[in-house]
């Protein structure tokens, strides 16, 4: 009978062991493990790297859309390939142009919550341009109107003071050379379906930022109860600040 007890008692504490081991593992452990990125208007996928690096290190599977930026569907449809590739949930995260990307590509079955890195948020029936109305712009702002082929570029007088920043001119200069060809009409296109109303939402407000003023953000992010963070940084804060966003988008994939 001592036997049996002792022996009860030894599992018992092997049980304790285990089981409390396993509880601190899923504590710790991302409960999502696939991250989709999709970049802005002016910009192109290779900006994500810094954040790719960190994202990655902590076991993270990352994949960085390119978008085509010839019209707000076109852009959806590259972002729902690279859903479809996932093994399984994803946190879904845009920058700026992005984030109305995301609105819309974010009703993927395999999406489990969206991040808005200063990124527009219409809702349904509404468009960009609207939001970026809805405050003066700031006089470092360098978007163009559209050319004679449609597509908006930003000024490249402007573009280390109005986008980035808090980067080296050397950085902010890479980044004009390598934006992409952005069809405005994609401004314009309203949202049909805006996947914040049904997905937990995350936004970053970029607090120095001039392309699209942080006043427009926490506006946005207020009106759909998103979960705001506030960073000091440009309007490219993902590659300025990689650290602080990534801890964003892991609490995303913790709740």
């Amino acid at each position: 009978m001592k036997t049996i007890k002792s022996y009860l008692a030894f599992a018992a504490i092997i049980f304790s062991l285990v089981f409390t081991t396993a509880n601190v593992n899923a504590q710790t452990a991302p409960q999502i493990k696939n991250v989709v990125l999709v970049h802005g208007a002016f910009a192109d996928g290779s900006g994500w790297k810094g954040l790719y690096q960190i994202l990655t290190k902590k076991g993270y599977n990352v994949t960085i859309v390119q978008n085509p930026l010839s019209s707000l569907e076109d852009d959806v449809k590259a972002t729902n390939l690279a859903l479809d590739k996932q093994d399984g949930p994803t946190i879904l995260v845009g920058h700026s142009w992005g984030g109305t990307v995301i609105t819309e590509a974010g009703n993927h079955p395999k999406v489990a919550a969206v991040v808005y890195v200063a990124a527009l948020q219409p809702d349904n029936g509404e468009n960009s341009i609207q939001w970026l109305q809805t405050a003066p712009p700031a006089p470092e702002n360098g978007v163009l109107p559209p050319d004679d082929k449609g597509i908006a570029y930003y000024d490249k007088a402007k573009f280390h003071a109005g986008f980035a920043g808090d980067l080296s001119k050397e950085d902010a200069d890479f980044m004009f050379a390598s934006q992409g060809a952005f069809h405005a009409q994609g401004f314009g296109t309203p949202i049909t379906k805006a996947a914040w109303r049904t997905k937990p939402s995350y936004g970053i407000v970029a607090t120095e930022d001039k392309s699209i003023v942080p006043s427009i953000q926490h506006a946005m992010y207020k009106r759909s109860n998103t979960k705001i963070t506030e960073i000091k940084g440009s309007h490219v804060v993902f590659i300025s600040q990689p650290a602080k966003v990534a801890d964003v988008i892991i609490a995303a994939s913790k709740k």
